[in-house]
């Protein structure tokens, strides 16, 4: 290895470990963190544990919609992105709403589950289709909002092995829950439930960290505006100049020169 080699391999790395850590920057982002996760589980972990002490259908129905409207509360009062408690609460009040008129306490998991299995088909449909799913929701977080479909190859197969990997993933959690909302009792059910809200998820994440990190590098679409944008002004700028200066030279030399034309 020559000395010129080493600067060579150390900027790869440095760049290798930039958008690494840009990745992981945007996945966090995108899907919460730890706390968007905490706010996932809590309102379903509180509902099944105040079900299995009292068995009261309406006692956990309130207490779980209770503590995803005081994370919202929390959220706003710190002014942080409300996004992920909003999707929370909304999820809750469907399956209280559910719950509530079909009398069944099984019920209350029944639209998330739903969701889960909608979810999984539309990363897979949406994998086949040349539109990954995940690609449609990282790309405006990584700047590059459609760039990588026509621009950037690399990226669209990394964004299709994470699609791809999100839909099988939770394909199989629904193979699990399904059953269960049929054999299960509510308890049983809902501490599954529980148990599956995380690692899916983390495997998932991880696994679109994993495709990311060896993809190419997103292209930054706002910057490309920008540069343009601010090329165009000194573009028009420069012709100003230009129309400005033959203007003089038509009038001629400026006052205090030696002669002026006509």
């Amino acid at each position: 290895m020559t000395s010129l080699d080493k600067p060579t391999e150390d900027t790869q790395d440095t760049e290798a470990d930039n958008a690494r850590t840009v990745t992981e920057a945007a996945l966090f982002e995108a899907f919460g963190g730890v706390r968007g996760m905490v706010e996932t589980v809590l309102p379903g972990l509180l509902f099944v544990t105040v079900f299995t002490l009292n068995n009261d259908l309406h006692m956990s129905a309130i207490a779980a919609l209770a503590v995803s409207l005081v994370l919202v509360v929390v959220r706003l009062a710190k002014k942080d992105t409300v996004k992920h408690a909003f999707s929370g609460v909304f999820g809750v009040a469907f399956g209280v709403v559910f719950a509530m008129m079909t009398d069944n306490a099984k019920n209350f998991y029944l639209p998330g589950m739903l969701y889960t299995l909608g979810l999984a088909l539309a990363y897979i449909v949406t994998s086949l289709a040349g539109v990954p799913l995940i690609g449609l929701i990282l790309g405006p977080v990584f700047k590059e909002n459609l760039s990588w479909r026509t621009r950037n190859p690399g990226r669209k197969k990394a964004y299709t092995k994470a699609s791809y990997a999100w839909g099988f993933i939770l394909l199989a959690k629904s193979a699990i829950l399904f059953p269960l909302y049929w054999w299960a009792d509510t308890e049983q059910l809902g501490w599954v439930l529980v148990t599956l809200k995380i690692p899916p998820f983390l495997l998932a994440v991880w696994l679109t960290w994993v495709f990311l990190a060896k993809a190419p590098a997103p292209i930054d679409v706002f910057a490309e505006m920008e540069a343009a944008e601010q090329a165009e002004k000194e573009q028009k700028a420069r012709e100003r100049a230009e129309r400005e200066a033959r203007g003089e030279d038509a009038l001629g030399p400026a006052p205090g020169g030696r002669h002026r034309k006509g």
